[in-house]
């Protein structure tokens, strides 16, 4: 980790929000998944703050940030991350997120694209396609057994906490074609943020949302394309998440470039952070877009 990382704190949307900062330049800002915080991201932090102010918070719910009783709909997940830029003094960033980070970031994208330079999403489909597979693709559907599940009442908070978050560390090594990427230590760090108190009620309620009318109104709301330049990177072990919900992406994102990544699983960023951190600077590295002029 990078010496000049600090944590701090903002009040956004109602909440005291934890981030980490680091480094110097255009804003880049990453957002984190289930069940993590923002330490997934603690090889592109040190990475990129050469040459970005890099910023990590912790989500609504998550780690050190505040975790309300309610409000974990996707308009008021998009609104945290619009309020944070304003807290940090800006009016758009580059914008890196995997998993429901990554959902909140390409809703951001599609409902706020003046907030979202560059879009860079790590093994999350565009939201269309998500909902698209789960009502048409059988195998999907399967695979996505756990949302159903988070929507019984108290028994999947039951679950994460048993034998001592016993689960957690099943899902980073389960899935992780090479378990021995995360450490023992690893895990720890994962088991302790989500074994704060409310944390675990907080992460199963972003699931137990997706059923909101709020959520399903954003959805509709817009044509869903995101008009950023966007990175899709993606980790082909996914077993969550199948690789054919890339397919198709380029209909809503038509400045598009695709990165699969064959050895790696859904957690993309802490499994190849080399591949990864290289992919991004290329892409960071392409001419910067011209801002989207005014409506008349």
């Amino acid at each position: 980790m990078t010496p000049e990382i600090e944590h701090r704190y903002a009040q956004v949307n109602g909440i005291r929000m934890h981030y980490v900062i680091a480094g110097r330049g255009p804003l880049l800002l990453f957002l984190h998944g289930f069940p993590e915080f923002w330490w997934s991201w603690r090889h592109q932090l040190a990475e990129f703050a050469r040459d970005y102010t890099v910023v990590a918070p912790d989500l609504r719910g998550y780690n050190e940030t505040d975790k309300p009783a309610t409000g974990y709909e996707m308009p008021v997940l998009v609104e945290d991350v619009v309020q944070l830029l304003r807290a940090l003094g800006a009016e758009r960033a580059v914008v890196a997120a995997h998993d429901w980070g990554g959902a909140v970031a390409w809703s951001l994208a599609i409902s706020r694209p003046d907030c979202v330079e560059r879009l860079i999403a790590m093994n999350i489909p565009h939201p269309a396609l998500m909902l698209r597979a789960l009502r048409t693709n059988p195998r999907q559907m399967l695979r996505s057994w756990y949302i159903a599940f988070f929507q019984i009442p108290w028994l999947p908070e039951f679950c994460l906490r048993w034998n001592g978050y016993w689960a957690i560390g099943r899902a980073f090594r389960g899935m992780a074609p090479r378990p021995d990427a995360f450490s023992d230590a690893d895990l720890q760090v994962f088991k302790d943020a989500m074994a704060r108190p409310g944390a675990v009620a907080a992460a199963v309620a972003y699931y137990r949302a997706l059923r909101s009318p709020a959520t399903h109104r954003l959805a509709r709301a817009s044509d869903m394309r995101v008009r950023a330049p966007t990175l899709l990177i993606w980790g082909e072990q996914d077993t969550a998440l199948g690789k054919e919900l890339t397919y198709g992406t380029e209909e809503f994102v038509p400045d598009l470039r695709i990165k699969y990544i064959p050895q790696s699983s859904h957690w993309v960023q802490q499994e190849e952070p080399e591949l990864v951190n290289r992919f991004m600077r290329e892409f960071l590295a392409e001419p910067r877009p011209l801002p989207a002029p005014s409506p008349p």
